[in-house]
């Protein structure tokens, strides 16, 4: 009879164990969960008023201060943005400005300008161009 109170604590033991293992990967109801943002935020507005020849003084007022800045690369500038939903996928969106001699010269990332900011007339040839 010990024997068998024995072996009986010993499977309830692990059993309550191997229960205890998935707590912290379950999700509670009601348990609320944080959103998170992270950088600077990146808007298709913010995008649209970046135009060639702008000093960086000008990009900061638009787009503010770049999350990253090399000290060994000084013209080229990296903002960040990332957000999780509290229990959700992140999502990160991003944009690299670059400079030659203190005036923007083009960008990169994850965001156009928008169709009628990007296409300029030149006055002279009458061509239109894509600036930026």
């Amino acid at each position: 009879m010990k024997k068998l109170t024995q072996q009986f604590v010993l499977v309830l033991t692990l059993a309550a164990l191997t229960g205890c293992a998935g707590i912290g990967s379950m999700d509670f109801p009601g348990v609320y969960k944080i959103a998170i943002p992270q950088g600077n935020v990146i808007t298709q507005n913010m995008v649209d008023q970046l135009l060639p020849g702008m000093t960086k003084r000008q990009v900061i007022f638009v787009m503010g201060t770049p999350l990253v800045r090399d000290p060994f690369h000084q013209d080229r500038w990296d903002y960040i943005y990332s957000f999780q939903p509290g229990g959700g996928q992140r999502g990160q969106e991003r944009i690299s400005v670059f400079f030659e001699d203190d005036q923007l010269v083009n960008f990169t990332g994850d965001f156009t300008p928008s169709e009628m900011e990007a296409v300029a007339v030149d006055a002279d040839s009458e061509e239109v161009t894509d600036d930026v």
